[in-house]
């Protein structure tokens, strides 16, 4: 059983346990106890109201006794889910049995546990104790005391727990940063002395990050990482170094490594520094190994030489190779169960590497793997299970019908590539052809020869461009490029016949100087023209019209018409005479009409100063020639005078007034329906305003 100590939820102190259930109480249950349910009023009424009193007291017991029992289910609640969520000492895999034991004291662990539960046993029994005097409270203030009773028993009992909650807290904030181990899965274990290149190895062969550093118990605690081989997921563990010393002597830190060594069921790698730069010497190492060999029983065993770009196994001393032989011959006696094996399978339990160069590191973790493979398929044919498997297979053979033998048929492609392949005929890869033309980034593949086409020599042929279901291929003509040079040639023959033509037809030499001005001005016009049309292209509708006062050769003038019209031989003074005649004429007709408008307001002005004396104590008084200004036509039809028109005027102007006093939109006011909407203004006012409506 593989427990998940990542989901436990956090344990909170003995005050913060009090708090939280408390608060939880006073917002869950009701607070008020009315007027109308007080006994000692109904009790005035005695003998008239016998039912009221008792539903009235049934009601006050029901309301304490609730607040009871809802505090009490929280408690239990709360401790029945840090109960559940800590591992049971008995419950859990013996390596995590004894991993707990040796990092938290099982007996400590165990009674931290114990008080909780006991706590939750005596808080259910005070409810219950409680409840039954609640049901004999004869008043509302016994009822109170009561339920103050209860409750404060509830949180002395949780007062004592302090301590044990404390310790819980510890154990489930180390528990989450325990690694995930699982105890039956294939498991490579690596052990030895500190500081041989233990954790090294474990970071190149997983994606691991365990810290390496030049001095001893780097590692303090069980790093687990994984690695594939055969397409299967593999469990490496990275012990903290021992210590050549008795059980009792080592520390936590090694106490983990024995603790896993003993549980596990794994491939053991124990590695040794064959350089002796870890500080321990090799004889130092090999007793180690003897030590804790009976750690090692029924498990596949590696000897694991390391630093071999420090010193090479076939360089060691005498003395030191003897040592290292020995524990090898060790190794492989406990792999095989007791029974010694053949010198061939040396090289199978001793093996070196080199965790700075990598040289051996693969083939390590390649024989470790299929140690433990081999190991555990023999376990699994020894066990009871194979048995039963056996015997619910059923193997079936073909018996003969017409004596004809029917020997395996091999297809002969098959046997082809057999035969090239045991002659040492190899099809190279593409990456073996990579590399013999240039490497990546120079070599092309070529994946044409590959298309599987009725005829082979098909595959590097052009791709047809296929348009309306024709192929284009089809039309082209394949003499289209002599066809289209004779075809240019043949037009710019055309062409420069074509000019030849033009030129016989008017040649400037034979103009005498008149026509040769006048063309000269067409020419010059025409560029103009040209100029013109290109520059409001460009421009689009961007440009800005120039005032005719600028742009003198535009401003429309008599003297600019007769030099134009008389440069095209025509007379234009009659034209000029006539536009001159137009314009005095516009410019008599203003100045009567401007005459005319100021004598009429002088007249009017006049006939008003009287009346407008009479009103200039009014702010509303106005001129009369500016009254008759404003009203109009229609309106001045019907009055037979001017002081009708002016009363008339006024009378709007006052009825103009009073809209405006009313609020009321005018002609020439902005109208805004609603200036503060209901659905945008109401509600609560946000932070940091004192906006109100």
């Amino acid at each position: 059983m593989v427990h998940n100590f990542k989901s436990m939820q956090s344990v909170p102190t003995a005050k913060d346990f009090i708090d939280i259930v408390l608060s939880k109480t006073q917002r869950g249950t009701p607070t008020v106890v009315h007027n109308g349910w007080a006994i000692q009023r109904i009790r005035q009424f005695y003998m008239r109201c016998w039912l009221n009193i008792c539903w009235a007291i049934q009601r006050i017991r029901q309301f304490y006794m609730r607040k009871v029992k809802f505090t009490q289910q929280n408690w239990h609640d709360k401790l029945t889910q840090i109960l559940d969520d800590f591992p049971k000492v008995d419950d859990v895999h013996p390596f995590y049995a004894d991993l707990m034991n040796v990092l938290y004291d099982k007996d400590h662990y165990k009674l931290a546990l114990g008080q909780l539960n006991m706590c939750r046993n005596l808080i259910d029994r005070i409810c219950q104790d409680y409840v039954r005097l609640l049901k004999y409270g004869d008043s509302l203030y016994r009822c109170k005391q009561l339920k103050r009773a209860a409750l404060g028993r509830m949180c002395t009992l949780m007062k004592r727990q302090g301590p044990s909650l404390a310790y819980l807290e510890q154990v489930r904030q180390h528990m989450s940063r325990l690694p995930s181990i699982d105890p039956n899965t294939r498991t490579l274990l690596v052990c030895g002395y500190p500081n041989v290149g233990k954790s090294s190895f474990m970071n190149k062969v997983t994606r691991a990050d365990v810290e390496v550093q030049p001095y001893a118990f780097t590692t303090k605690s069980l790093y687990v990482g994984h690695t594939d081989y055969k397409y299967l997921r593999w469990q490496v563990i990275d012990t903290p170094g021992i210590l050549d010393r008795p059980l009792e002597e080592r520390n936590t830190i090694e106490m983990q490594s024995i603790t896993a060594l003993a549980h596990l069921r794994a491939a053991v790698l124990y590695v040794i520094d064959i350089s002796e730069q870890c500080g321990f010497t090799i004889k130092q190492q090999a007793t180690l190994f003897h030590s804790i060999k009976p750690l090692f029983a029924n498990k596949p065993v590696l000897i694991v030489a390391n630093k071999t770009d420090v010193v090479q196994l076939e360089q060691l001393p005498a003395e030191d190779r003897a040592l290292v032989d020995e524990m090898a011959a060790e190794a492989r006696k406990i792999s095989s169960g007791g029974a010694l094996l053949g010198p061939n399978d040396a090289e199978t339990t001793l093996v070196t590497m080199s965790t700075l160069t990598e040289d051996g590191i693969s083939h390590v973790k390649q024989v470790a793997c299929d140690r433990l493979l081999s190991s555990r398929v023999e376990v699994k044919l020894k066990g009871k299970r194979v048995s039963d498997v056996v015997n619910r297979i059923h193997v079936a053979q073909p018996k003969a019908r017409d004596g004809v033998s029917r020997p395996p048929v091999i297809p002969p492609g098959v046997a082809a590539a057999r035969a090239r392949r045991e002659a040492g005929d190899k099809r190279k890869t593409e990456k073996e052809l990579q590399e013999e033309q240039g490497g990546a980034g120079v070599y092309n593949s070529d994946v044409r020869k590959l298309y599987d086409l009725k005829d082979p020599a098909w595959r590097y042929d052009i791709m047809p461009e296929i348009m309306n279901g024709k192929n284009i291929l089809d039309f082209v003509d394949p003499d289209i490029d002599a066809r289209l040079e004779a075809l240019e040639r043949e037009e710019e023959a055309a062409a420069a016949a074509h000019a030849d033509a033009i030129g016989d037809g008017m040649d400037e030499d034979e103009l005498g100087p008149e026509e040769r001005a006048t063309l000269q001005q067409i020419r010059e016009k025409k560029k103009k023209i040209v100029a013109e049309h290109r520059r409001k292209k460009a421009a689009g509708n961007n440009a800005a019209p120039l005032p005719r006062a600028v742009d003198a050769e535009r401003s429309r003038t008599k003297e600019r018409m007769t030099r134009e019209l008389g440069a095209l031989g025509l007379d234009a003074s009659a034209a000029a005479e006539r536009a001159a005649r137009s314009q005095s004429r516009r410019g008599r007709s203003l100045v009567r009409k401007r005459g005319r408008s100021e004598a009429a307001d002088a007249d009017m002005a006049a006939e008003e100063q009287p009346k407008k004396r009479v009103h200039s104590s009014k702010s509303r008084s106005m001129s009369r020639g500016r009254a008759l200004s404003m009203a109009a036509p229609e309106q001045s039809k019907g009055l037979k005078d001017a002081v009708q028109r002016n009363k008339a005027i006024k009378m709007a102007d006052k009825a103009q007034w009073k809209l405006g006093r009313a609020a009321k939109k005018g002609e020439a006011d902005r109208h805004i329906p609603d200036l503060k909407p209901k659905h945008l203004f109401s509600g609560k006012r946000p932070r940091g305003t004192t906006d109100r409506r």
